[in-house]
């Protein structure tokens, strides 16, 4: 597994045209997220790097002064409801079971491995990338976050 690491060079990417579904069959098109910061973590139940991190990412989802909507999409294959299960669980109450059954995203976002996270701005612009796990509660986190609300409008 390669060194956890950001990499801004895809900064400015738009979110990408790529429908993920809950366990109800509700979906979610993730180009409708622009309007407001959105932090979109791939991630899958096998991934022990992504489950260490799945906390983080609900405590940060639990705090209206981030001001960035953690939106967690499974790349699991399979039965939807395992991935709605497994967050029950581990009390992770905050983090949607996004699923993203086709595998579309990996591709979309040319990861290579598992927990990839990106952070967009209110327009739907990439700020950054993360590949690799991280305590999203951290203060150098929460000020990596904090770019999103501060990018420039426009």
């Amino acid at each position: 597994m390669p060194a956890a690491k950001l990499d801004r060079t895809q900064a400015g990417r738009p979110l990408p045209d790529v429908t993920v579904r809950d366990p109800d069959g509700e979906e979610l098109a993730l180009d409708s997220l622009s309007g407001s910061p959105v932090l979109v973590n791939l991630w899958a139940t096998w991934c022990a790097p992504c489950v260490k991190e799945l906390p983080t990412l609900q405590a940060i989802a639990n705090r209206a002064d981030v001001g960035v909507a953690v939106v967690t999409i499974s790349q699991d294959i399979g039965e939807a409801s395992a991935v709605q299960e497994f967050l029950d669980q581990r009390s992770l109450v905050q983090l949607p079971a996004w699923i993203d059954a086709q595998g579309e995203l990996p591709a979309k976002y040319g990861a290579q491995a598992l927990p990839m996270t990106v952070l967009y701005d209110a327009q739907g612009k990439e700020v950054w990338r993360y590949l690799g796990d991280r305590d999203w509660s951290s203060e150098e986190s929460l000020k990596l976050l904090s770019e999103a609300v501060l990018s420039p409008q426009g």
